[in-house]
C-alpha cells in the first residue's frame, strides 16, 4: 500500500496510529521515526478506551477478512472467477491459433 492509501485506510477504519507524516520512497531522505513518536503511538494503542476500541475494530475486520477468503467468501469467489476467466481466455486463444493453422 502507498502512504496515501494506508493513511486513508487507517484514518477511515480508525485502527491505525500515525507515527509520522513522512512519505517513504526510494528517493526520500528521512532521519527515521523519533522514539517519542513510537512511544506515544504504543501508549495510545495499549491503553485506555481508544486502544480498546481500536482492538475491537481490528478484530471485526479480522473476522471479515477471514470470511472473505474462506470457501464461498467474496475474495475466494472472485479469485476463482478470475482463474476461470484466464483459463477460458487461454482456451479460446488456443482454439483461434489451431483454427488459423
Amino acid at each position: 500500500m502507498t502512504f496515501a492509501s494506508t493513511h486513508f485506510y487507517h484514518r477511515n477504519k480508525a485502527i491505525g496510529v500515525s507515527i509520522g507524516d513522512v512519505e517513504w520512497s526510494a528517493t526520500s531522505s528521512c532521519d527515521g521515526v523519533k522514539r517519542e513518536a513510537v512511544e506515544k503511538a504504543v501508549a495510545r494503542v495499549m491503553g485506555g478506551e481508544e486502544g480498546d476500541e481500536m482492538r475491537r475494530r481490528a478484530k471485526v475486520l479480522k473476522e471479515k477478512a477471514r470470511t472473505a477468503v474462506e470457501e464461498g467468501g467474496s475474495s475466494h469467489s472472485n479469485l476463482n472467477a478470475f482463474i476461470h476467466d484466464i483459463k477460458t481466455f487461454k482456451s479460446d486463444s488456443e482454439k483461434k491459433v489451431a483454427k488459423n493453422d
